[in-house]
């Protein structure tokens, strides 16, 4: 069985990397947890509400499929998936462009146990040290969520959000557009500005006005609202947002990577929320269309779209639909019109405003009538605070669930789970020579092809190699110790002398800082981050650090 797999991973490649033709940018826009299923609904909603918009802004560009496995599993997580096309490798659930372990025969696709827990570049590091390129994200989740961290940090946890976002900040990206204020800390914020970042928090003007070519801008201190949530006063579109990095980006003459994730598709699917779940692609839909205006103008432009997962099983159609195929489409798609609101923000609605207006609320902004048995079950949810019932009588589950079981009982969508799903993923994408992936790519045949554009098949291992090699062999021959502080928050430190000449260098861990002391102290900036792993207790620092002390 385990051999099987392996050769199915090894399959010829939908295009061989060497055919494709180079360009000078890439933009790669993923839409975390999305099923098939996902897309259809987004379809039929856009020409329901529409009917003069029939089709997505990715429909002509739809050009085969993707298999987005764990390196152990046939079911993705974010973290490795995302990490896979930035890096040609598979990895495992919860990590961060990071080598996997060796599970033997849980293995899908080649393992080299001997790499476990070091850090794997990633296609944006590549383009930014090794071509000179523009690089950004553009998202509305928490900068260090998964997929934006698989393509500037590194780590085997992704949700260890203090050491991603600290090598986020390392990384030197030229735009970061996000949510996740709470992550960015003052001694981060001060960094960016001495090199010349603008820095802006809740700032939708500032980021429409702003003249900066370096810049970080986060709405809220969590995840961004829902788009059927969000106010276009106080948040950016995702399609604006990616006009705006692109704008941007765009002005370096040799080229820019830039990412874009629709990153609360997932989330709707992981909640089952008829609401969101929609609205929240054809959001992602309109930055496609965004990047691919761009591409187009541009003729020097790849343009690669895909989900890293499935996501929630749904289905348009379920067993309490009989009849099925003699349905109109408003028995199917007009249910979920009326809905006006996601059931997260209808649940801290129903928080702020006085119990008494609960039927009209959910008249308002979902098209409910709710019963008297839906209000009292309502009034038993525990964590609903103008319930009228005092807390140690609230025995039912959550309000946000509660929401989402009410809207899903008066529509007909079918749910099998509120995990990911391990079935293939669409892929589209655009070329300006036509060189593009077509029929069935694995994650690791797709991440070649976007290596490929930008001329780096077959070139990043050694590049991985070049820049994280082991702390002990980049400085062998001098004395070094790994000092580490109990104090919660701060980082090891990798200090290393030269006895001959009274040379000392100190890595700062999770950054590209290091001070060096002696005949001329300085503050060196390396290229790359410098990352430490406490499985393996080493330090991955770049393998010609060991000059400096020369």
């Amino acid at each position: 069985m385990a051999s099987a797999l392996l050769l199915a991973s090894n399959a010829p490649a939908a295009i061989k990397p060497e055919k494709v033709k180079p360009v000078k940018n890439i933009i790669l826009l993923i839409t975390d947890g999305t099923s098939f299923s996902t897309v259809s609904l987004a379809r039929w909603m856009q020409y329901y509400n529409d009917s003069t918009k029939p089709n997505l802004m990715i429909d002509p560009y739809l050009c085969g499929t993707v298999r987005t496995n764990c390196s152990d599993s046939p079911i993705g997580d974010s973290a490795p998936t995302t990490s896979c096309y930035m890096t040609g490798h598979a990895s495992r659930a919860g990590y961060v462009s990071t080598f996997p372990p060796d599970h033997g025969k849980d293995n899908i696709d080649p393992i080299d146990g001997t790499k476990a827990y070091g850090p794997m570049a990633t296609l944006l590091e590549a383009a930014k040290q090794l071509q000179g390129k523009s690089t950004g994200l553009v998202v509305t989740c928490v900068f260090p969520h998964a997929t934006p961290a698989d393509c500037s940090a590194h780590y085997y946890n992704r949700g260890a959000y203090d050491i991603i976002a600290e090598q986020q900040v390392h990384q030197n990206m030229d735009v970061v557009i996000a949510g996740g204020g709470a992550y960015l800390k003052d001694r981060h914020e001060q960094y960016l500005k001495k090199h010349g970042y603008t820095v802006l928090r809740d700032d939708a003007e500032g980021l429409r006005n702003c003249k900066s070519d370096k810049l970080w801008a986060l709405f809220k201190q969590g995840d961004m609202d829902y788009d059927i949530d969000r106010d276009n006063a106080k948040q950016p579109s995702l399609a604006e947002a990616t006009q705006i990095a692109l704008k941007k980006l765009s002005k370096n003459k040799k080229g820019f990577f830039l990412m874009v994730e629709g990153s609360q598709v997932d989330y709707a699917a992981h909640n089952n929320d008829p609401a969101a779940l929609s609205p929240e692609f054809l959001a992602f839909d309109k930055a496609c269309g965004v990047a691919l205006d761009f591409a187009r103008r541009d003729g020097n432009t790849a343009v690669v779209i895909v989900p890293d997962h499935g996501n929630s099983g749904m289905s348009i159609g379920c067993s309490r639909l009989s009849n099925y195929s003699r349905q109109p489409k408003d028995v199917l798609f007009g249910p979920i019109a009326k809905y006006k609101m996601s059931a997260r923000r209808m649940a801290q609605k129903l928080n702020e405003e006085p119990f008494d207006s609960v039927r009209s609320l959910f008249l308002t902004y979902e098209g409910c009538e709710l019963t008297d048995e839906e209000v009292d079950q309502l009034a038993h949810c525990k964590n609903y605070e103008k319930s009228p019932l005092p807390k140690q009588l609230r025995n039912r589950g959550g309000l946000e669930g509660f929401v989402i079981s009410l809207l899903n009982k008066r529509n007909y969508l079918g749910w099998t789970t509120f995990g990911h799903t391990g079935e293939e993923v669409f892929l589209a994408a655009y070329h300006p020579k036509g060189t593009i992936p077509m029929g069935m790519s694995t994650n690791v045949q797709l991440s070649h092809f976007l290596q490929a554009c930008f001329g780096l098949y077959g070139k990043m291992d050694q590049f991985t190699d070049r820049i994280f090699t082991h702390h002990d062999v980049a400085f062998k021959g001098y004395d070094y110790e790994i000092v580490k502080s109990e104090e919660k928050g701060v980082f090891p430190k990798l200090v290393v002398k030269n006895p001959r000449n009274g040379k000392q260098l100190t890595v700062e861990a999770f950054t590209n800082v290091a001070t060096l002391t002696g005949t001329a102290p300085r503050v060196v900036e390396t290229p790359s981050v410098m990352t430490y792993v406490d499985r393996t207790d080493k330090f991955y620092v770049p393998r010609d650090l060991g000059n400096l002390l020369k």
